[in-house]
């Protein structure tokens, strides 16, 4: 490829070509071309790659299978080089969002060299079963990641995406489904164990291996990338919308705030809102939508999140960070073809109802979607209405009195 471009070309090189030249790359490598050979093309041609190119090339390739999706990661970190990326600033306060994220990194990184490694070893010398608890415990640990990944998902991604950066968003977010599916196939393999060492050992070391790159992904290029794009009033708001989410490993020392003024986190207006049934004031009827038992979120019909209750033990994370954002990104990829399908019954007036019913941790959840039209029968978007059904089903003869 090199022989196509002229030299004195390359010295002045544009955004346009250099993106060509990038995804012509990445195609060779992924066709099976000389790795050596298509890297010694990139240093020629393309040198150091910089964040937003990585993130746009991402966001074009949007449609790839998930084995091509891995091979773009791993041609990535290939191509990677001894660039770095460095910001200093806020995020190296504790609290801040990015440390409390490198944070977790860090204690992520002993967890798989201290421990995850150095048991897996001893199980491939000895499948005992006290190395597979070992090796179950670790996998235990390890899924804590999964805190780690959510906050990232619906506290990170959002913003990235109203400042028009979606690589990331779908990307990243496989990725971290192949991990957590990783972890949990390992766990499954581990608790079922049958004999079958070697699918164990090659389900850890995918695990080992893609949480490293994924470490990699967010210091080098998601974290510098929010960094250089997000307000501090946006990241006062992941700071304090964080603990909604949880922690991986361990927590922040402290609460982040700016060198400046407060914010009022607590403002609400006082107006009042009539209703074809009464009145209510803007609190009276925030406080009883956060009363009702059971999580309600609302899409308009432009399938943009506008509203969801926040009651005090919801069953599934939401972030502010979602409002005014599409539906389809707050799902994962892999599912998002099924919340289309939903949206497209709805608004065709092929369904107004649709339910599904899952284990979810320890609870039964029962998942309604109605469609919400007006009096003329207008779609006007839909509702999401979730419930933990357990304490319902172990319902047992009547009660009539007071206890």
């Amino acid at each position: 490829m090199s022989e196509m471009i002229n030299n004195r070309e390359l010295k002045a090189i544009d955004s346009a070509k250099r993106k060509v030249i990038l995804k012509q790359l990445f195609k060779d490598l992924h066709e099976g071309k000389n790795p050596y050979e298509v890297k010694a093309h990139f240093d020629a041609l393309i040198g150091n790659v910089t964040i937003e190119e990585i993130s746009q090339l991402q966001q074009d390739e949007g449609n790839l299978s998930v084995d091509e999706m891995k091979r773009l990661y791993e041609a990535h970190s290939f191509f990677r080089g001894e660039e770095t990326y460095s910001i200093k600033g806020p995020e190296d306060e504790p609290g801040h969002p990015v440390h409390t994220f490198e944070l977790e990194n860090r204690e992520i990184e002993k967890l798989l060299q201290n421990r995850l490694r150095v048991h897996l070893e001893q199980f491939t010398l000895e499948d005992s079963a006290e190395n597979i608890n070992l090796l179950l415990e670790d996998c235990n640990l390890l899924y804590d990641i999964d805190k780690h990944y959510s906050r990232k998902e619906n506290l990170i991604f959002p913003y990235l995406e109203k400042y028009g950066i979606y690589g990331p968003t779908t990307n990243m977010w496989r990725i971290d489904d192949f991990i957590r599916d990783g972890i949990k196939l390992a766990k499954k393999k581990l608790a079922d164990y049958d004999g079958d060492k070697n699918g164990v050992i090659e389900e850890l070391q995918f695990v080992l291996r893609e949480v490293n790159e994924m470490i990699y992904r967010e210091e080098n290029i998601l974290f510098p990338m929010a960094m250089q794009n997000f307000t501090e009033d946006e990241w006062v708001k992941i700071a304090r919308e964080s603990d909604e989410i949880g922690y991986c490993l361990t927590a922040p020392s402290q609460e982040w705030k700016p060198a400046r003024k407060e914010i009022d986190a607590n403002a609400i207006s006082e107006g009042f809102i009539k209703m074809g049934t009464g009145i209510l004031s803007l609190k009276q009827l925030e406080l009883i939508m956060n009363h009702l038992p059971v999580d309600i979120t609302f899409i308009d019909q432009d399938d943009v999140v506008r509203y969801f209750s926040h009651g005090k033990e919801r069953i599934f994370a939401r972030t502010k960070a979602v409002i005014g954002r599409t539906v389809q990104n707050c799902h994962p990829p892999r599912s998002v073809h099924v919340v289309e399908d939903l949206l497209a019954d709805f608004k065709a007036g092929t369904k107004d109802t649709e339910d599904f019913w899952i284990k979810f941790r320890d609870k039964y959840v029962y998942i309604r979607y109605f469609a919400i039209r007006d009096e003329d029968g207008q779609y006007m978007g839909t509702l999401e209405f979730t419930q933990n059904i357990d304490p319902i089903q172990a319902i047992d003869g009547e009660k009539r009195i007071l206890s």
